[in-house]
């Protein structure tokens, strides 16, 4: 007799998790050792550990009490280092985070540009909102601080501007130095007991060996779903002839059913942007409170003032209803060849009436190629519908680290049971004929 529908979905989930707790256990079985090879390796990491770089540093807690030369030749190569960018995230920093900052000198060259943030961390990112009176007094009371290399507003390797040609090795030796050093003058505030290297653009295998030398232990992280853009769309109809005709119809289908709901998707001014942030907030709020980890929360205030501070690097799309109320928005940010589709928000019940968030996300395409970028990355989440708009997968690993190296076995526990969603395979585009 076959399963009955509502009780077939539980088990399925039930077994699904038993598997990943499976995979997970498995992960922990101890690996064969050569007691020679690890003596030795111990003890070269507690030299390394115990060394300096060879390079000299710089701290600071604002941007402007750095070189700017210094930090502008290097800070180029990314929008989230520039220093228009960055006076937005310290004057529209999220409640619980600190930016900081570091550059590494090699004989009086900037070889080195970081973006750190502290970061207190308590119940409340932990969970989702809700009624579950057995976590929440003991989550109540937990409060963490985290030293993260990099910025929890953005992903991808956007907080770190390396000089090429230098020694890799002491480049790496030199950002472990700085974290090594910030975490310790921040100690007046608090311990922080955990260092993370964020979004390293690189798979888990390529992280490079100077981190585990020095103690930090990598795991890969979900994918950055990027579309390449071709050169011959121009415009978004260039875009949908690409396309198969299922996946074209779907893309179209879209728009078709906002407009038949009497919603409307255009561009809003930067001003626009600031007058309505309230709204604006709420409408992140409302995607933004339903995921399990919030590290960070933005402020009203950010999104409006990046796109003033920004200008043409920015863009902001709305739906909005025949009353002039905005549904939903979604923002893109133009850095250099690759347009990243930022940050969206969008009212649960009317996308439930309505396809807003798949409108909204599938409008980034346009603004990649209004941008004349080669790429457009999206970032984790929702691997289905990217797909679908033609998205492939690219690598991302983080590198965490214990202050008390003899606790670094917890953090090396971590990593190997860490999991993430496999983006599905999507052929959305027609076969190019050479």
């Amino acid at each position: 007799m076959p399963t009955p529908p509502l009780v077939k979905k539980p088990l399925q989930a039930a077994a699904a998790k038993l598997k990943r707790t499976g995979r997970a256990l498995g992960k922990l079985k101890p690996q064969p050792v050569n007691p020679v090879q690890a003596l030795q390796d111990i003890k070269a990491r507690r030299i390394a550990r115990r060394s300096s770089s060879g390079l000299q540093l710089v701290l600071a807690d604002r941007v402007d009490f750095l070189n700017p030369v210094h930090w502008d030749a290097l800070a180029a190569q990314t929008v989230f280092l520039s220093r228009d960018y960055l006076r937005v995230l310290e004057q529209h920093a999220p409640d619980n985070l600190e930016p900081r900052y570091a550059m590494a000198y090699a004989e009086g060259r900037p070889v080195a540009a970081l973006l750190l943030q502290r970061v207190a961390v308590g119940g409340a990112q932990l969970r989702k909102p809700g009624a579950k009176r057995l976590v929440d007094a003991p989550m109540a009371g937990l409060k963490e601080h985290l030293l993260v290399c990099g910025n929890l507003l953005v992903w991808g390797a956007r907080s770190m501007a390396l000089a090429p040609h230098e020694d890799e090795g002491q480049l790496w030796h030199a950002v472990c130095e700085a974290i090594y050093r910030l975490r310790r003058a921040d100690k007046l505030d608090g311990q922080s007991d955990l260092a993370l290297i964020k979004d390293l653009g690189m798979a888990m295998a390529d992280v490079p060996p100077a981190l585990r030398l020095l103690g930090y232990r990598s795991v890969e992280t979900e994918p950055d779903m990027v579309l390449t853009l071709r050169p011959e769309w121009r415009c978004w109809d260039d875009y949908l002839a690409s396309m198969t005709s299922g996946y074209r119809s779907a893309a179209k289908k879209l728009l078709k059913d906002c407009a038949s709901a009497g919603l409307t998707l255009r561009l809003a001014t930067a001003e626009e942007m600031a007058a309505r942030a309230d709204e604006l907030h709420g409408l992140y709020g409302q995607v933004h409170n339903a995921q399990g980890l919030r590290m960070a929360t933005l402020t009203p205030g950010y999104l409006p003032a990046m796109a003033t501070s920004l200008g043409d690097r920015f863009r902001c799309r709305v739906v909005e209803a025949a009353d002039g109320r905005w549904l939903g928005f979604v923002t893109s940010v133009n850095d250099g060849a690759t347009t990243l589709g930022y940050y969206v928000g969008y009212d649960r019940p009317a996308n439930a009436e309505a396809p807003i968030y798949l409108t909204l996300l599938q409008s980034t395409v346009q603004d990649a190629i209004a941008f004349g970028s080669t790429r457009l990355s999206l970032g984790r989440t929702a691997l289905e519908p990217k797909a679908k708009m033609g998205c492939k997968p690219e690598p991302l690993s983080c590198a965490v680290r214990h202050r008390v190296s003899a606790l670094n076995w917890i953090t090396t526990a971590l990593t190997k049971t860490a999991e993430h969603d496999e983006p599905p395979e999507r052929s959305p585009f027609k076969a190019v004929v050479d």
